[in-house]
């Protein structure tokens, strides 16, 4: 983690802290009633690192951010409500609209549970909702994304949203619904390939190219993803594409099969997209959806996530208990 603030920031009625708690990483922030942020910072101590000490890790978050346990509300969202985190919370479907998740929010109840503390619920597409092409499909943390994306682009019901990242998702919004939401293991794809295997052979020096990242984008279009990615090894092997390249082409096609099935999908809103990720990773996705002919538009994931705690924040009770 960062270093904490110089001093303690006097807490108002009005502050919240939120931590979005995932698998391999948390970051928390702790927000004035105006919205802006007075502390903020992140740790490795994720679901899996911090089980068995999740009141130790929570306590030591909000010393960082200045507040004492007890002293602010905190809302706590993603993997840290999974089976695998400080307490199960059940699902919602997706016929839940998003500006409800405030009245859904559970209190925590563990035995080293912190005072103050609530958490979101996650969105799943249940058996009966899920049609041939939706199948069955779960999140845990992106519900607090697309409800902040929602809030901070009213005409989000004209627009697919899609949130970038070892597990990406995409969702289409209409009428403050989900309409339908899909996961693609794009990120972690990427982590093996490149790591292991053949492809991972290839690609003991990499440089950047976006030339090669276009290429892999459209390759993705012209084949199935298996093809396109062996087309990886045989433009190196035939010399028809340096190694050092092989890192940004397997990009290329991994992003864009995603974005072609995705917007296969998403009908005449496909148009326009709104992707919430850091910089890096929301310009490869805004590159990708150029090339294939989509406006494509970058939210903040920190003004998207305030957004999402201060609605949610409206829906709790004072004090709590």
């Amino acid at each position: 983690m960062p270093p904490s603030p110089d001093r303690a920031v006097p807490a108002g009625a009005s502050e919240i802290i939120g931590i979005d708690w995932g698998t391999t990483h948390l970051r928390a922030y702790r927000v004035a009633p105006d919205g802006s942020v007075i502390a903020r910072c992140e740790a490795e101590d994720g679901v899996l690192r911090a089980r068995g000490r999740f009141g130790e890790v929570c306590a030591a978050v909000l010393q960082r951010l200045g507040a004492r346990a007890g002293e602010l509300p905190v809302i706590l969202s993603g993997m840290v409500g999974s089976s695998q985190g400080w307490q199960p919370v059940d699902y919602l479907g997706i016929d839940q609209p998003l500006r409800n998740l405030g009245e859904h929010l559970v209190a925590l109840r563990a035995a080293d549970a912190l005072p103050r503390c609530h958490l979101v619920p996650g969105y799943a597409v249940m058996p009966e909702q899920a049609g041939p092409e939706q199948g069955i499909d779960v999140m845990r943390g992106e519900e607090v994304q697309l409800l902040g994306a929602s809030l901070l682009e009213p005409d989000a019901r004209n627009r697919m949203v899609v949130l970038p990242g070892t597990h990406s998702k995409w969702a289409q919004l209409g009428g403050g619904l989900i309409r339908w939401f899909a996961t693609y293991m794009t990120g972690e794809l990427f982590a093996c390939l490149s790591q292991h295997g053949t492809l991972g052979a290839l690609m003991t020096r990499s440089e950047e190219s976006p030339q090669a990242f276009a290429e892999g984008v459209r390759r993705a279009a012209e084949s199935r993803l298996a093809g396109a990615l062996f087309s990886c090894r045989a433009k190196v092997v035939t010399g028809a594409m340096p190694a050092e390249h092989a890192r940004e082409y397997l990009s290329g096609v991994l992003i864009g099969a995603e974005l072609h099935e995705a917007l296969g999908r998403g009908g005449p809103s496909a148009r326009r997209v709104s992707i919430v990720a850091s910089s890096a990773l929301a310009r490869r996705y805004q590159d990708a959806a150029a090339l294939l002919g989509i406006e494509a538009r970058c939210l903040d994931p920190d003004a998207v996530y305030v957004a999402a705690l201060r609605e949610l924040g409206r829906g709790l009770p004072d004090p709590l208990v």
